[in-house]
């Protein structure tokens, strides 16, 4: 069986994800921050009869990092990296004026130290066998400017940027970055908590994650949403 590692999977566009791959008979390694809700969400994901393996912790995390690719290991291989574990910076978003500088540490750190480090400790087995394939989970705000969403936008671009040169130095990898578009998220409604505006749903987004792993497509930066419509 294919094996995924999911980061910020136990709830959202990650766990969205990994239900879409479970029924598709992937085995899974999942990540979270919360324990107990991600050992529940696991446990939801085995009853399609795949292999899960919920290991919790931070991704800015070292040895977390390593504990994930271990999991993966142990499975057998690792044919899918995504990388969806994202932090804001503030909450609610703010102006760039107000933005702590520790704020944005640490969505840089989240969003593209842990994407890169963990990309680093997986190449290995992402190279064995089948060349694998790297998700980075991106946001139309790494190359749009909308007001107070310059600092976790300037972390996504960061994001993109790293994934396009990974591509180049990887070959043989599918290397994606995905704009899933706006989405009925937590990370959303913490955001931007007075938008009333109906989202999607994040499984309503899976379809066009599922359609470049079905088409492999040349490494690049695709928007979810039009792959699922076919373009």
């Amino acid at each position: 069986m294919p094996v995924a590692i999911i980061t910020g999977a136990s709830k959202g566009l990650g766990y969205a994800l990994g239900a879409a791959l479970a029924r598709r008979g992937w085995d899974l390694v999942l990540d979270a921050r919360t324990a107990p809700v991600l050992e529940a969400s696991a446990g939801e994901l085995r009853r399609h009869g795949t292999r899960v393996r919920a290991v919790p912790g931070d991704v800015t995390d070292a040895r977390h990092r390593a504990g994930l690719v271990s999991a993966a290991r142990e499975l057998g291989s690792l044919d899918l990296l995504v990388s969806n574990a994202s932090a804001l910076g503030a909450e609610p978003l703010v102006r760039l004026e107000d933005l702590p500088v520790a704020g944005l540490r640490a969505a840089l750190e989240t969003n593209v130290v842990a994407a890169l480090g963990l990309v680093q400790e997986a190449l290995p087995l992402l190279r064995a066998g089948e060349p694998g394939a790297v998700v980075a989970v991106s946001s139309d705000a790494a190359v749009e400017a909308y007001e107070t969403w310059g600092g976790y936008g300037a972390s996504k671009a960061a994001l993109d940027l790293l994934a396009a040169v990974l591509a180049v130095e990887e070959p043989e990898l599918r290397v994606w970055a995905v704009d899933p578009g706006d989405m009925r998220t937590d990370l959303y409604e913490a955001a931007v908590p007075d938008d009333d505006d109906p989202r999607p749903a994040p499984g309503d987004v899976v379809p066009g994650f599922l359609r470049l792993l079905d088409e492999r497509p040349a490494s690049g930066r695709y928007a979810a949403q039009a792959r699922a419509a076919g373009r």
